[in-house]
């Protein structure tokens, strides 16, 4: 299947490792052109650079999601290099899952307030494409109760209902949004081979929850990710789409 995101441009937030990686080579194999950000300037450099090599056209900008004035700013110098945006994915979370008033905070400022920033920054961009689409990353956590089910869970769930109310809201400018709800992803550096490392019981417990007997790869999610994003998926807006090898048992209709 022809994609057709040759020659779009794209926006992706938290591009360095895991998903958010892993959305950026999709993409950039696909043919759009990516412009990424993250928060530590050698993973950004890295990023950039070994895509570059491969001949995509990428560029990486380090930027803290939680800085308001910083992500417009980024937004806004990234559609002067890349001649425009067609596509926004809204990724970073803060990983706060702990009860303490700080995470809720955290959640807040960067899942949250993070992709409303990039979506309200990117809006009037995306208003002058001929294909634009919004995808932010949700989470299995936020359609159901599990052990993340504080802040965490409950802003990956906020996301989803933001996401759907901007696909109605933007349906009649042509703009689609649409959220990916992953489950468990594993990948060298990320959160679960950190919990299989320092808490065996909880990884064990939760690999045993999915049928697959495994957990998802990065490039698994990323490529429902960028299906969802390209048009392709021309009429696909406003739905949830949840990639976690049967791990939730809840029905969506």
């Amino acid at each position: 299947m022809d994609l057709q995101l040759a020659g779009l441009r794209a926006l992706v937030t938290g591009g360095t490792k895991g998903i958010g990686r892993a959305i950026v080579e999709v993409l950039a194999e696909e043919g759009a052109s990516v412009a990424l950000c993250a928060r530590t300037d050698s993973d950004v450099v890295a990023a950039a650079e070994r895509l570059r090599g491969r001949g995509a056209t990428v560029t990486g900008s380090v930027v803290d999601v939680a800085d308001g004035p910083a992500l417009t700013q980024w937004v806004s110098d990234s559609a002067a290099e890349l001649g425009g945006v067609d596509i926004v994915v809204a990724n970073v979370s803060a990983l706060a899952i702990g009860e303490g008033e700080e995470n809720w905070r955290k959640s807040f400022d960067v899942d949250m307030l993070g992709t409303v920033r990039l979506v309200n920054a990117a809006l009037p961009l995306l208003e002058k494409s001929s294909a634009p689409s919004i995808v932010t990353v949700s989470s299995v956590s936020g359609r159901e109760i599990d052990f993340a089910a504080g802040p965490y869970g409950t802003f990956k769930a906020a996301i989803i209902h933001y996401t759907q109310g901007l696909a109605h809201q933007l349906a009649g400018k042509g703009i689609r949004a649409n959220s990916v709800s992953p489950g468990n992803t594993y990948f060298p550096g990320g959160v679960w081979e950190s919990i299989e490392q320092n808490d065996p019981e909880l990884f064990g417990q939760a690999l045993a929850l999915n049928p697959t007997g495994r957990m998802a790869k990065p490039e698994e999610i990323a490529r429902a990710v960028v299906f969802l994003a390209s048009p392709a998926a021309s009429f696909v807006t406003g739905t949830n789409l949840v990639v976690d090898g049967a791990l939730t048992r809840g029905v969506q209709f």
